[in-house]
C-alpha cells in the first residue's frame, strides 16, 4: 500500500519563555494528533562559560500527561522534586509520565555549560489516558548505547519503545507506542509499517528524501500518515535526522492549560490549587 499521507505541518517558529523554537504542532488547525499534542524542536547554541542557571529551564510543574525530551546535540540535565536527577547525553532520551504532578527542570549540565557547544532536542508531549492520569509520577533517563541499533542502514537509527524490526525498545510509556529516533545516512531506506487505526507521524529534523507513493519530504516538516495501515519505506537522499512515532489514539476529550494536560477543566482548576498546594513537590536547584 502506497504511503499516503494525511496531513503536512511545516515548522514554524514560537517563542517559549524566551526560547526560539520550530513547532508542528500543534497549530491554528490541528490541535492534535491524539495522542501527540505537542512536539517542539530546538536548536541553538550555549556559549562557553555559560552560568546554568542562566540556560535552559527553570522548575516548572506537569501534570496528565508525558513529556518526552530526545537530545539530538549537546546533553540535558533533568532533576524533579522526586529526587530525580541525570544528564543524558546526544542520542539518549529523557522520558517521564508526569502523573499526578511533579516539578522538574531542564538544564545543560556543567560540564556542557562550561566548554559550550551546540544543542538540538526535540520535545513531545503524549497525552495519558484519563484513568491513568493521577498515578505516582515516574522518570526513565534511557542512553543511546541502551536503545537497540536497527541494523542494515549505513545511519544510526534506534529503537526508543515498541518494537520495530525485531528490535524492542527500553522505554515503558502509558500507552502502546512505537517510537524510532536517529540519522539515516543517504541512500538509506527505512521499512514504515504503520497498524491501522493507528496516528503515526514523521518528523525530519533535517535533509530529506522520497516517501515510496508519495513523494518528496523535507526537514522541519511532520507528515502524518492516513489512518489505514500503511507499508512503506523512506528513502533518504540526503542525511537525515527524524523521529517516527505511532500510537493508537485514545479518543477522549483533552483541555490542557500550560504545563497540564487534563480531561476537564475542573481537573486543570485542581491542578493548579494542588501545585500552588506544594502538592507537586519543591525543586530546589543546587549550581
Amino acid at each position: 500500500m502506497k504511503a499516503d499521507v494525511k496531513i503536512t505541518l511545516p515548522a514554524f517558529e514560537v517563542d517559549m519563555g524566551g526560547i526560539p523554537v520550530l513547532q508542528p504542532l500543534p497549530t491554528a488547525n490541528v490541535g492534535q494528533i491524539d495522542p501527540f499534542i505537542l512536539l517542539h524542536h530546538h536548536a541553538g547554541v550555549v556559549a562557553p562559560g555559560t552560568a546554568v542557571r542562566d540556560a535552559g529551564v527553570g522548575p516548572h510543574p506537569h501534570r496528565g500527561f508525558s513529556p518526552v525530551t530526545f537530545i539530538f546535540k549537546g546533553d540535558v540535565h533533568h532533576r524533579d522534586s522526586r529526587g530525580n536527577s541525570s544528564i543524558v547525553k546526544a542520542g539518549g532520551v529523557q522520558w517521564m509520565n508526569a502523573g499526578l504532578g511533579i516539578t522538574h527542570s531542564e538544564r545543560p549540565s556543567k560540564e556542557f555549560a562550561a566548554q559550550g557547544g551546540e544543542q538540538e532536542i526535540i520535545q513531545l508531549w503524549i497525552n495519558t489516558p484519563s484513568t491513568l492520569k493521577m498515578l505516582e509520577p515516574t522518570y526513565q533517563a534511557v542512553a543511546k548505547i541502551d536503545m537497540p541499533l536497527v541494523a542494515g542502514l549505513a545511519g544510526d537509527v534506534r529503537v526508543v519503545c515498541g518494537t520495530f524490526a525485531g528490535k524492542t525498545g527500553p522505554v515503558k510509556g502509558q500507552l502502546p507506542l512505537s517510537v524510532l529516533m536517529g540519522e539515516l545516512a543517504q541512500g538509506d531506506e527505512l521499512p514504515i509499517e504503520k497498524l491501522e487505526n493507528h496516528n503515526a507521524m514523521l518528523y525530519l529534523l533535517d535533509g530529506g528524501g522520497t516517501l515510496n507513493g508519495y513523494g518528496l519530504v523535507e526537514g522541519k516538516t511532520l507528515y502524518q500518515f492516513v489512518e489505514e495501515a500503511v507499508s512503506a519505506s523512506f528513502l533518504a537522499t540526503q542525511n537525515t535526522r527524524f523521529i517516527y512515532l505511532s500510537a493508537q489514539p485514545l479518543n477522549e476529550k483533552v483541555t490542557h492549560y500550560g504545563p497540564f494536560v487534563m480531561t476537564t477543566q475542573t481537573e486543570i482548576l485542581e491542578a493548579m490549587r494542588d501545585y500552588q498546594m506544594g502538592k507537586m513537590g519543591f525543586l530546589v536547584e543546587e549550581f
